[in-house]
């Protein structure tokens, strides 16, 4: 806890001076007003975050955390429970969907064992910080204990500041957890008041039947803890996941160092919703980098005030949604240093 607490007290206020400065030399720029649409709030607040009016860009960094879920033995997953460190594997050997599309967008894949069912496995690249083998069934128990949450939100904090510790400057959020939109589901439930039927979709395919159980088997878990929601942290360990507990401490570890943060789909965004919870400065650190199909992930994103960049109809997970956004952050830093101002190219402003 005591990780915890002081990295909430290093976390800082956006720079406004810095935002101001970026805007007017966006303003100056050889184009109409505003017309890069939101690759210019992405300077702003990418300015207003590093402090300087044209930011900088260098190592990017996708951090997938995995852990698995008591509650899919409740059947709220169209998928089996060995997928998980099935998947992880994957990763490790470049083969999954982030694998390839931080290759392509020049990111690197660092992948966190936060709580898979079952051994380690043993690989060179695997980051093993197990706080227990999976969660326990949150529709008959909490799922950790409060000291499990926070001991999983600092392996998130260590991880992300190590990484920033060697050169990362932009950082995106994974996960990878058989069962994991039935807690994101909770979480969203306990802070939103919207109804489940509206908030739950069907995850990695579950047909009708499926996506009822799981609405009911929410329900239970909701009405068996009542999770306070003025205590964030009681709503991640009653019906919450490691990996979103890792996740919550990646976006407060980054926040702290004035590093951003481009969020993934759902269960990134439950977890973001949790950081913003503890410490609401959190927010200002977060991009959100697409709107995913999982019907939670709109509501809540209005929620949280994010507008994501890009709406291409994902449900992968992993991160891949939050790397495809890297090349328009490049892009959008780029055009800011490199265009000619009206001055510089002779070329007349509007009146």
């Amino acid at each position: 806890m005591e990780l915890l607490s002081a990295t909430l007290q290093q976390i800082g206020l956006p720079d406004l001076e810095a935002a101001e400065a970026a805007q007017q030399r966006l303003d100056s720029l050889t184009k109409p007003l505003g017309a890069l649409g939101i690759m210019e709030q992405i300077v702003v607040r990418l300015a207003a975050i590093q402090g300087r009016a044209i930011p900088d860009l260098g190592a990017k960094v996708v951090l997938v955390m995995a852990g698995d879920h008591g509650v899919v033995a409740e059947g709220v997953s169209a998928y089996p429970q060995e997928v998980t460190p099935q998947m992880v594997l994957n990763f490790l050997n470049n083969g999954a969907a982030i694998n390839v599309l931080a290759d392509y967008t020049g990111a690197r894949v660092v992948v966190t064992d936060v709580g898979v069912l079952g051994p380690a496995i043993q690989h060179p690249n695997l980051n093993v910080r197990k706080v227990r083998e999976g969660t326990r069934n949150m529709a008959r128990e909490a799922a950790m204990t409060e000291e499990e949450a926070v001991a999983a939100i600092e392996v998130g904090i260590e991880t992300v500041q190590a990484e920033i510790d060697g050169g990362a400057t932009l950082i995106a959020t994974g996960e990878m957890g058989i069962g994991n939109t039935t807690p994101s589901s909770a979480i969203l439930a306990a802070y939103s008041g919207v109804g489940l039927d509206i908030i739950t979709g069907r995850g990695t395919g579950l047909n009708d039947s499926g996506r009822q159980k799981k609405i009911k088997v929410i329900e239970q878990a909701l009405s068996l803890h009542r999770p306070n929601p003025d205590r964030p942290l009681e709503v991640l360990a009653k019906v919450g996941g490691l990996e979103i507990a890792a996740l919550t401490g990646v976006i407060i570890g980054a926040a702290a160092r004035r590093v951003p943060v481009v969020i993934d789909g759902f269960i990134s965004t439950a977890a973001a919703l949790l950081a913003c919870k503890m410490d609401q400065r959190c927010n200002y650190f977060i991009f959100a980098s697409h709107l995913s199909q999982e019907p939670g992930h709109r509501i809540m994103l209005e929620y949280m005030g994010l507008q994501p960049i890009l709406h291409l109809d994902l449900r992968v997970g992993e991160g891949t949604g939050a790397v495809l956004t890297f090349p328009i952050f490049e892009a959008a830093v780029k055009l800011t240093k490199e265009m000619a101002t009206f001055g510089e190219a002779g070329v007349s402003n509007r009146a």
